[in-house]
């Protein structure tokens, strides 16, 4: 065999095998019309040479469209999936070479059967790669069989569910998460006797499963570390505010010893702007993502810490995993951990230029 450049060309390989470039071509891509001679003759020139063709160019040659979906629950402008969309259009634009197409859909968290409508229709437009963020363990997983059934690569965002093995997952580790705030609690609160998990419920169930993992490695570090601690629950409307405030008042009154709390979900600002108002200064605060509204909260001082895991990286990593996996043929990584980040009036600066 005669001595071959650093880079091998398609059709260095088509005179080697004695067949046209359009052969070879079509070896490389698993596409017909080629004979079984033909293609083994390839197809050892292809292995001798650890021949690798350029995915981008070819997938660029072939022009073709994709469709991708995502699966997010219903938000606000300012709320914390708003972030998780910038991050997606951003990677739909970076990658616009690809033809790429994005619909965004939406569910309400705390409706179960909105979940299966919403993804239903997802399904009915057979994309080529879905993002989701699940909703509890049992719907999903009913959802995620007939997923598999299409053979339609997904991906979960923010959180996951244990055994059904997405593409990838982009998120923090929920359990571990809850159990480093639970840490953090202790120490701003200095050992307090009791603290209380402020959790926003409707119909006697979370909105995710994310929030019960967190509260699940919450619960494990304070039976380990402080089993003396009485952890209280005060379980708020998601959907009636004015409720959401009488119980706040209860539950302040009748519990003026309890100086410190935490919630698992994004909206810590409806704890923290009650404080406020109400000018209840030394009540200890954590709570997670830096919508505007929390970080308001944050700078006057009514919520202590945050802990923020990078929604618009989570959104553009989602994307450019399917775009890797279906379009370049490489390898994706399956569980993609953000990093739990404590941020307070001292740090918030630095993170705000660059993610949140």
């Amino acid at each position: 065999m005669n001595k071959m450049p650093e880079r091998v060309r398609i059709k260095d390989i088509a005179q080697l095998a004695n067949v046209s470039v359009g052969t070879v071509d079509r070896v490389i891509h698993g596409r017909n019309g080629v004979s079984e001679s033909s293609k083994k003759k390839v197809e050892e020139i292809l292995e001798k040479l650890n021949y690798q063709p350029n995915m981008y160019a070819s997938a660029l040659a072939t022009n073709k469209k994709y469709h991708f979906a995502c699966i997010v629950p219903k938000h606000s402008v300012g709320e914390y999936w708003e972030s998780v969309e910038e991050g997606m259009k951003k990677a739909v634009s970076d990658f616009s070479d690809f033809h790429i197409t994005l619909t965004i859909v939406y569910y309400d968290q705390y409706n179960f059967n909105s979940f299966l409508d919403v993804a239903n229709q997802v399904i009915d437009i057979k994309p080529d790669g879905i993002i989701l963020s699940p909703t509890t363990a049992s719907i999903t997983m009913r959802y995620i069989e007939e997923v598999k059934k299409l053979n339609i690569p997904y991906i979960f965002i923010d959180s996951n569910i244990d055994g059904l093995q997405p593409l990838a997952f982009f998120g923090q580790n929920s359990e571990k998460s809850g159990y480093f705030a639970a840490r953090i609690a202790m120490l701003i609160a200095e050992n307090p006797k009791k603290i209380v998990i402020f959790r926003q419920i409707t119909d006697g169930r979370l909105g995710s499963n994310q929030q019960e993992k967190r509260e699940n490695g919450f619960r494990r570090f304070m039976k380990m570390n402080y089993p003396c601690c009485k952890i209280m629950e005060l379980n708020l409307s998601a959907n009636d505010l004015e409720e959401y405030k009488a119980l706040m008042d209860e539950f302040f009154i009748l519990n003026p010893d309890v100086e410190c709390g935490i919630t698992f979900n994004s909206k810590v600002y409806l704890v923290g702007e009650y404080l406020m108002s109400n000018k209840i200064k030394n009540f200890k605060l954590i709570g997670y993502d830096l919508l505007d509204r929390n970080v308001i909260c944050l700078k006057e001082g009514y919520v202590d810490f945050l802990i923020a895991q990078q929604p618009i990286t989570q959104g553009y990593k989602s994307i450019e995993s399917l775009c890797n996996h279906l379009i370049l043929k490489k390898d994706v990584k399956r569980d993609n951990y953000m990093p739990i980040t404590l941020l307070n009036n001292d740090n918030l600066e630095f993170y705000l230029d660059s993610d949140k």
